[in-house]
């Protein structure tokens, strides 16, 4: 088993006509992958959605699991508008809808966005050749046949093919005890003697606005700049070895100098901005098959538990065709809690589904980082950077996460 899942390479192709798309070859995958796409159909059950592209329409229905294209409106349908770039970068995995509205593209006139969540699975689907997920569908198998333990705590000296297999299965893997509390004390100093480097509207941060009227600086990018402990430690044998876990041909993906790690702050009572991201995939905002998976490893510089704001992910949900944001309702996949100790480190797959706990007690800090698969073609990193810039870089400043509680 392996966590590579690209099944699409970058490079030169000829843009697509959304007449020949919804005329001829939609219809035409929906007829040839119709028994794949029945079951998922028919446990969405989705609202009609009507597709305006520059001023034309199409209307999407589904009944008794099967789906058609019909020209025109139909009446009480969800609806939305895309240009002629956006459909193609949506049909081409560049982007999905959640990656339009993260950057404050969506054009929705009717609906809400669970209705296009439920559509792009449809789409994904008969695009992708990929059975949407349902209830019951996914097991769990340990490696001597029985059942994986989703809530196991690795130390550093366990067997390496245990964690592979656990990262393979269920997408995520919790490494305790790996970094020291003094290197992580010292980590947490620097990030005190490097916020107020950061400004917002930097390019360099993000930033977010509390209940009692503070502007926190909450994400810090390139903080090994500012950090001589942080340097070492991406040099250091214990943070590489990270690469060789998937067995993929991943590698520390340390060549963009300005941002090889960013440092996080988790503060309580956030009413603006972005700072406890809720239930997403990292490929939920596009290319997923073109990149992932990739692995974030999450260094906790001080511990996380329930009331200080964990990670929390859906297990097996990397392997699964399911929204790339937000959970659905009747969704049977096990939402598993990660708390950590200071210096323990998290790892999930880019296309695990994962969420940050808005922290209720006291506040957290930890370490991001990722490791990348070997790219396929240099056209890749040229769409991951517009991609970064469109819409990473603009969600902070184009939506805010739901408020968060205050004791």
């Amino acid at each position: 088993m392996s966590i590579d899942q690209r099944t699409r390479t970058d490079g030169p192709r000829t843009p697509l006509e959304a007449d020949a798309f919804f005329g001829d070859e939609l219809p035409a995958l929906l007829r040839e992958r119709e028994a794949l796409l029945q079951p998922g159909v028919r446990w969405l059950s989705p609202r009609p959605l009507l597709v305006e592209v520059e001023a034309r329409r199409w209307t999407l229905t589904a009944n008794g699991g099967r789906v058609d294209v019909h020209g025109g409106a139909q009446a009480g349908a969800a609806h939305v508008r895309l240009s002629a770039e956006q459909l193609d970068n949506l049909v081409d995995d560049q982007r999905t809808f959640i990656g339009f509205h993260s950057s404050g593209r969506l054009d929705q006139p009717a609906g809400t966005l669970a209705d296009l969540n439920d559509w792009w699975l449809v789409l994904r689907a008969a695009l992708d050749d990929r059975a949407i997920h349902t209830p019951g569908g996914m097991e769990f198998a340990a490696r001597d046949g029985g059942r994986l333990d989703l809530r196991r705590v690795f130390r550093p000296d366990d067997d390496p093919d245990e964690m592979r297999h656990a990262l393979e299965q269920a997408g995520y893997l919790r490494i305790a005890g790996l970094f020291s509390a003094t290197e992580m004390d010292a980590i947490a100093a620097d990030m005190d003697r490097a916020a107020p480097t950061y400004t917002a509207g930097d390019g360099r941060s993000w930033w977010a606005r509390t209940a009692n009227g503070e502007h926190r600086v909450v994400r810090m990018q390139g903080f090994d700049q500012h950090s001589p402990t942080t340097a070492s430690l991406l040099r250091d044998r214990r943070f590489l070895a990270f690469a060789d876990i998937p067995g993929d041909g991943h590698a520390a993906d340390l060549r963009r100098a300005d941002n090889r790690i960013e440092a996080l702050f988790k503060p309580i009572g956030i009413v603006e901005g972005i700072s406890d991201v809720p239930w997403h995939k990292d490929c939920g905002l596009g290319r997923h098959s073109y990149d992932c998976s990739s692995i974030t490893v999450g260094i906790s510089v001080t511990g996380a538990d329930a009331r200080s704001g964990q990670l929390r992910v859906v297990a097996g949900s990397h392997r699964a065709l399911v929204w790339p944001a937000r959970q659905r309702p009747g969704s049977d996949l096990p939402e598993i809690d990660l708390p950590t100790e200071c210096g323990d480190v998290t790892i999930h797959c880019s296309c695990t589904s994962h969420m940050a706990q808005p922290p209720i007690e006291r506040e957290r800090r930890v370490l991001y980082t990722t490791f990348s698969l070997p790219p396929r073609t240099a056209a890749a990193a040229d769409a991951r950077a517009r991609l970064r810039i469109e819409v990473r870089e603009a969600a902070p400043v184009m939506v805010s996460q739901p408020p968060s509680p205050v004791r």
